[in-house]
Order: C-alpha cells, then sequence, then structure tokens
C-alpha cells in the first residue's frame, strides 16, 4: 500500500462520514468481484457485505425524511467515525502496525469532520417547508460518495483530492448557513420534546443553570424557611432591623 495509504484512508474516511454504509459496499463489491489487492479482504465476506446491503436501504429512505434524517445522523454520530477508522486500519495493517495506526487515526478524523458538516447542512436543509430539498441533496450525497469511493480505488490521490475540496466546501456552507442551523436547532429540539424523545426546554434550562451555578463554584442561594418569614410578618415596623 505505502504511499496510497493516507489518500485512501482519507477517502474512505471522508465518504463513512456521510454514507458510511456505501463505502462498505463499494469496496466490498469490487473486491469480491475484480480480487483487488489495495482492497481488505475483511470488506468482501459475505455477512459484512449483507448487512451493509440492510443498512444502506434503511439509510437510504431515514435520510430522505426531514427530522428523521436529523435522528439517524445522531444515532451515526459514532457510528460513522469508528467506521472510517475501522477501514483505515483494514488498509494499513497488512504492511505495518505503524501504518495501521495512521490509518486508522486518518479515517476515524475525517470521518468525524465529514460526518459534522453532513449533519449540519441537513440541518440548514430542514428550515425548508418542502421535503423536495432533502431527497435531492441525500441523493446527491449518495451518488458522490459512491463515484467518489470508486474512483479512489484506481486513483487514490486524485480522490483524496476530490473528497478534501468537497471537505472544505461543506465546511464553508456551514459557516455561511450558521444563522439556519440555530433556527433549525430550536424547531428540532421543540419536535424531540413532543416526541419525547427530547429534555423539555424549562428543564433544560434548569440543567443548565444548575451546571453553570457548579463550573463557578457557588451553589443557589437556599429558600427562606417559612417559620422565619411567619415571624418577619408578625413583627412591628419599628422592630425590623
Amino acid at each position: 500500500m505505502g504511499a496510497e495509504l493516507i489518500p485512501m484512508a482519507f477517502t474512505t474516511g471522508w465518504g463513512s462520514g456521510i454514507n458510511a454504509y456505501a463505502v462498505v459496499l463499494v469496496l466490498g463489491l469490487a473486491d469480491k468481484v475484480f480480487h483487488l489487492s489495495q482492497i481488505p479482504n475483511a470488506l468482501a465476506r459475505t455477512d459484512v457485505l449483507v448487512g451493509a446491503g440492510i443498512l444502506f436501504v434503511l439509510e437510504m429512505f431515514a435520510d430522505k425524511i426531514p427530522y428523521i434524517d436529523s435522528a439517524w445522523d445522531s444515532v451515526h454520530t459514532v457510528v460513522r467515525p469508528a467506521v472510517g477508522a475501522t477501514i483505515g486500519y483494514l488498509i494499513g495493517h497488512e504492511t505495518a502496525s505503524l501504518d495501521a495506526a495512521i490509518g486508522a487515526a486518518t479515517g476515524g478524523v475525517t470521518a468525524l469532520i465529514s460526518h459534522g458538516i453532513k449533519a449540519g447542512l441537513r440541518a440548514a436543509v430542514n428550515t425548508s417547508p418542502e421535503p423536495a430539498s432533502n431527497i435531492l441533496v441525500s441523493t446527491t450525497e449518495d451518488v458522490t460518495v459512491t463515484g467518489v469511493t470508486a474512483l479512489a480505488i484506481a486513483h487514490p490521490w486524485w480522490a483524496a483530492a476530490i473528497a478534501l475540496l468537497f471537505l472544505v466546501l461543506g465546511a464553508f456552507l456551514v459557516y455561511k448557513l450558521a444563522g439556519r442551523i440555530r433556527r433549525y436547532r430550536r424547531r428540532y429540539d421543540a419536535w424531540g420534546e413532543r416526541v419525547g424523545i427530547a429534555v423539555p426546554s424549562e428543564r433544560r434550562e434548569r440543567r443548565e443553570r444548575r451546571e453553570r451555578r457548579e463550573s463557578r463554584g457557588t451553589a443557589a442561594p437556599p429558600p427562606p424557611s417559612p417559620a422565619r418569614a411567619d415571624e418577619r410578618l408578625e413583627r412591628p415596623f419599628d422592630q425590623e432591623t
């Protein structure tokens, strides 16, 4: 693998952050059909391909439904970086242990960044009232990940350059759409409260205030004792100190 380790791990990490199951399917099927030496044999196992295929179909539908797609992204905050790191490890482990560590780190970190950008962009898209934009964006992501991952098999450096371009472009769009993302966050929290999957806003605010007080090392003042309050009410005004 040698010099191709970094671009291959980077590209598959980028793709895993968007659609991890598509990356596994493309690499596994390519190795299954063409028996390519640069692709880990573990990805071509039948059980791996069947599992990835089922999850890919589930993601293909969940990723196109507003709010459901963001819930799916939340669940995959750990899954996608883990898949990216695993693929990077498998790519490099046949040459040397250091290559395996470099591949895992490259794939995992890139997948985490890519996933964060995808989730942010999807939050901005969900502010649109019509569902067609979700379908268009999700389909574009699936096609792009499939194409760039396939390109990485034959031309890893070209694929890595394209993946880096998409990563920078996505980060720029998230920065420009930050206001829409904040509005969507409020709407998503409200939707989560209605369906019972999010902490109610009042309880969340109380918890945040308590955490801020604890971080400053100050506690909330205790409520006045009822007996002491009654005593003050019974005393004449001229006896007040």
